[in-house]
């Protein structure tokens, strides 16, 4: 959107100008602004709670069965999660994290991320372990379709179709306590001091739970106290702070774009945040 703006800067113009003493004479507000007229562009503010610069348009990614990823998405970088080595004063040593099983990938911010969650849960005295992290559209769709073959084709909610995952993503983690290692998670793990301690700190790390008890109709996956999701600091504090879910928020920002946009914003700027549902 145009808008000629008569320039008042014109004014500091004219008051540099000399003017001989014998001519000296009051000049008018309609005579300066007659000068000279320029054409510039009228921006719209951004108005949302979370700023665009706050925001990595990757780490806000929505991925649920609405919203699928491609077969070759992969994020990037991903980095290799390194096994916790301790110092003596039992700080942490190599970059790593307490974990269950064997090689596991996330983002590489996501990484850092948990990594200083955990050390930060451990100096509370809770230890949280990664029991799973980041992975591929094929790994996800042979997760699935075992699933389904166990629930005589039913999709009971626990195992996301390949391109719904958060885990595809890079930026979506399980983390559970010691005592669920070694055992099928449920909704009973939310009772835990440590899930309970997440549930409470996550945000500042840049994490959230990504499907919380009040929104399973919402997120249209059970509720899941272990499973955290890397949105990044403002966005996260954002979402925990107002009790929402991805979904939510995805709708919230999606709506201040086009608001944005309707007043004569600058489609550039929030050109990556668009996200459209791949099921219409």
């Amino acid at each position: 959107m145009k808008k000629t703006i008569r320039m008042l800067l014109i004014l500091l113009c004219v008051c540099m100008i000399t003017v001989p003493a014998a001519a000296e004479e009051e000049i008018g507000l309609d005579e300066l602004l007659s000068i000279g007229e320029i054409e510039v562009e009228e921006l719209a503010v951004w108005t949302f709670p979370v700023a665009l610069e706050d925001m990595d348009p990757e780490f806000v990614r929505l991925a649920n069965k609405h919203y699928l990823l491609d077969k070759d998405y992969v994020p990037e970088p991903l980095v290799t999660i390194k096994a916790l080595k301790k110092n003596k004063d039992g700080s942490n040593a190599n970059g790593g994290i307490l974990k269950v099983g064997g090689t596991m990938q996330l983002q590489e911010t996501c990484a850092a991320a948990l990594i200083e969650m955990a050390d930060a849960a451990r100096a509370d005295g809770y230890n949280l372990y990664l029991k799973s992290s980041y992975l591929s559209w094929k790994t996800q769709n042979t997760m699935y379709n075992n699933r389904l073959k166990k629930n005589k084709g039913k999709d009971d909610g626990w195992v996301s179709k390949a391109g719904a995952s958060d885990h595809q993503t890079g930026l979506g983690c399980d983390v559970v306590p010691k005592n669920w290692t070694d055992r099928g998670m449920n909704r009973n793990m939310a009772k835990e001091k440590e899930c309970i301690w997440m549930a409470e700190h996550c945000q500042e790390f840049g994490f959230i739970l990504r499907y919380p008890s009040d929104k399973e109709d919402v997120t249209e996956i059970n509720y899941e106290p272990w499973h955290m999701r890397y949105v990044g600091i403002p966005a996260a504090e954002y979402i925990m702070a107002n009790g929402l879910c991805l979904e939510e928020f995805t709708g919230q920002l999606q709506a201040a774009i086009q608001d944005y946009l309707a007043r004569g914003g600058d489609p550039a700027k929030v050109e990556a945040y668009l996200q459209t549902p791949t099921d219409q």
